[in-house]
């Protein structure tokens, strides 16, 4: 009896064991994903393309070399679950226009979507990909 006991307390104490490295692996925060990150974007054309996320999650910036020319912009809006983003920003280089970026965090790296579309939705006008590691 005492045999069958042991047992028990060891598969508690296993799948204890595993629920706490279930807990570990779970999605980062959006809080982790602060900080520059630096690739590459693709579309009609290509180029660097740099995002900075602020602690929290909810605010940050692009830079990003267009052949019509650079540009600097500021999120208007960005959302996280688990270690997916979406974000939008107004175009600098198009006043009626806006970029609708959605990306998956993987580690150090993030892969995404980005969609330049007249100010407060509607059509895509053109879109493209992008990558980016943590500096």
């Amino acid at each position: 009896m005492h045999v069958r006991s042991c047992a028990w307390v060891l598969a508690a104490f296993f799948c204890a064991a595993l629920a706490g490295t279930a807990a570990r692996t779970e999605p980062q925060s959006s809080t982790d994903y602060a900080g520059q990150w630096t690739g590459t974007w693709d579309g009609s054309g290509s180029g660097n393309f740099e995002l900075t996320l602020e602690k929290g999650g909810t605010a940050g910036k692009v830079a990003v070399t267009t052949e019509q020319g650079n540009y600097t912009a500021d999120l208007k809006s960005v959302a996280f679950t688990a270690n997916k983003m979406t974000a939008t920003y107004d175009f600098p280089l198009d006043p009626s226009a806006e970029v609708a970026l959605a990306a998956t965090f993987e580690a150090a790296k993030a892969a995404g979507t980005w969609s330049l579309r007249p100010k407060g939705g509607g059509a895509e006008l053109v879109g493209g990909s992008f990558t980016v590691s943590k500096k």
